[in-house]
């Protein structure tokens, strides 16, 4: 009987432990399914060492786009970039191919970034952070990958974005939603022309620069990783990332605006220290932000079938959609 068509598979963990062993030569592994996210996370660890494998579903990243990633990670490596590496397998391949139900998926093993995720930045580990990200920068302002990544740009910031989610809104009855939305991000398009965004410094951005994706060890020293969303754009993209951060630490009461607004002086002060960073950059950092939490709601209901959120729907929109008002009335 021939297996019928499906859109997304978990691969198994015991399987996929017996391949590691197999493809890198290391024995005795014990593989756990970690999460579900924009790619599917294992952990797998022995005596020693630990790993992370990343299995990618083609729906979301082609196979010319992994191997810009890899390019991407390698190169910051060899650049002195703190990031978790990639480990090659016996034969050289640092790439892996899995036969799933979908179609062809593939995979990468990570070295284990040392340290945990924090929400709480000490000064210090601000500091860190952002002259790691200027020293980052300076890699990556300079290089053009030979495979081809995602790049941010006005079709894929603001309307790609609203291209999409139109039909959406209209399906929720949620005009009055959607035309805020289109009236807002096309505001801050104007507000960044005006900014002369085309001074900006351009180059890859790791678009996703929260916490959960960098950790710090105990003395300090920092790790970077999860470069899923690493696309060429506007270098002032990765702060307002981490900007984005600091609003949801906000509103859940954990931070004040005033803190909000000193930890981002901070970051920039650190940064700056590295590589420079105009201060219509820094005027822009809100702007992007708001287009940033638009460019994820567009991806989250284009792979809501696959991963997303469980809870996708009018309420989650809704609720959504408020935050983005909260965030535009405070900062943009």
């Amino acid at each position: 009987m021939n297996t019928f068509p499906v859109t997304y598979s978990t691969l198994s963990a015991k399987a996929l432990q017996t391949f590691i062993e197999q493809q890198y030569g290391f024995p005795n592994l014990s593989c756990k399914y970690l999460l579900r996210g924009v790619s599917d996370t294992y952990v797998l660890k022995n005596e020693t060492g630990k790993y992370i494998l990343k299995i990618y579903r083609d729906a979301h990243r082609s196979p010319e786009e992994i191997k810009g990633e890899a390019e991407l990670i390698t190169t910051l490596e060899n650049n002195g970039i703190h990031v978790a590496g990639l480990l090659k397998d016996t034969t050289g391949n640092k790439i892996q191919t899995f036969n799933a139900p979908e179609g062809t998926r593939y995979g990468m093993l990570f070295a284990f970034a040392k340290g945990k995720t924090d929400n709480n930045l000490t000064d210090n580990q601000v500091s860190v952070l952002g002259r790691e990200m200027a020293a980052m920068h300076n890699v990556t302002s300079a290089i053009e990958l030979t495979y081809k990544r995602p790049p941010y740009n006005w079709e894929t910031l603001i309307y790609g974005p609203l291209r999409v989610l139109q039909p959406l809104f209209t399906e929720y009855d949620m005009v009055e939603e959607f035309e805020y939305l289109s009236e807002t991000a096309h505001t801050l398009q104007q507000r960044l022309q005006q900014l002369d965004c085309d001074a900006f410094s351009t180059g890859y951005c790791h678009y996703d620069f929260f916490p959960k994706n960098f950790f710090f060890d105990e003395a300090d020293n920092i790790t970077i990783f999860d470069f899923d969303f690493a696309g060429k754009g506007w270098l002032a993209n990765d702060l307002s990332s981490f900007h984005v951060h600091l609003f949801y630490h906000m509103i859940q009461g954990f931070i004040s605006r005033e803190e909000v607004d000193k930890i981002l002086a901070d970051l920039v002060t650190h940064y700056r220290s590295v590589r420079p960073f105009s201060d219509n950059e820094v005027r822009a950092i809100p702007a992007l932000g708001f287009l940033l939490l638009l460019f994820y709601l567009r991806f989250q209901y284009e792979n809501f079938d696959d991963w997303s959120n469980l809870f996708f729907g009018p309420r989650f929109v809704k609720h959504r959609i408020a935050e983005m008002r909260k965030y535009e009335a405070a900062f943009c």
